[in-house]
């Protein structure tokens, strides 16, 4: 019985190459077609097509080869579960150029240090994103979406609607907004005061 490798690459966003990936594993001897991949998912995402129909191939007696344990998985529970997973069916765990080895008792420990290093540069990564997107928020590079229509046309809009002869709909159309922006501006700005003529 043959026991074959069955690669496995996996990058976050769709901007990402995984050629890079892609050549480590058939630098190590995964055959093109049995290289399967994910693009635009996370690590954090157990929902992966990809890695799937990775787990899914391998057999008892085969390894499942992925160039780096943080394409496998972001978090210690998730990569130990895939590990024990594949412990179970007799299939091993290459990382890199390196076999894991759930049977040996310092295989277990390096496997289980990779996986917190791992988990722990998936936290960093989450830090530094919210502390730069706090920062381009106070710098205010990042606010929320910009109101549809000018401070002129909102209170414009509030005027023609308090004197009640326009419907909701007459004023999206006359604005060319939706009726919800219609709604959300007219929250927005205080009626009109209604003068009194003595």
């Amino acid at each position: 019985m043959t026991h074959v490798l069955i690669g496995y690459a996996r990058c976050s966003t769709d901007k990402q190459d995984l050629a890079a990936q892609r050549q480590v594993l058939l630098q190590l001897g995964v055959t093109p077609e049995r290289i399967y991949t994910d693009k635009g998912f996370t690590g954090t995402n157990r929902a992966r097509p990809g890695l799937d129909q990775a787990l899914a191939a391998v057999r008892s007696g085969d390894t499942l080869v992925v160039p780096k344990l943080d394409r496998l998985a972001r978090s210690v529970p998730d990569a130990r579960a895939i590990g024990d997973a594949l412990a179970a069916r007799g299939v091993k765990l290459q990382l890199g150029a390196s076999v894991h080895d759930p049977v040996d008792p310092m295989g277990k420990l390096f496997f289980n240090i990779l996986a917190t290093f791992a988990e722990f540069e998936a936290d960093l990564i989450r830090l530094r994103t919210r502390e730069g997107m706090a920062v381009a928020r106070a710098k205010g590079k990042l606010r929320g979406k910009k109101p549809k229509l000018s401070d002129r046309q909102q209170r414009e809009l509030r005027r023609m609607y308090d004197t009640g002869d326009y419907a909701i709909s007459d004023l999206a159309e006359l604005f060319s907004i939706s009726r919800p922006t219609v709604y959300r501006t007219l929250d927005r700005q205080p009626a009109t005061p209604t003068v009194v003529v003595v």
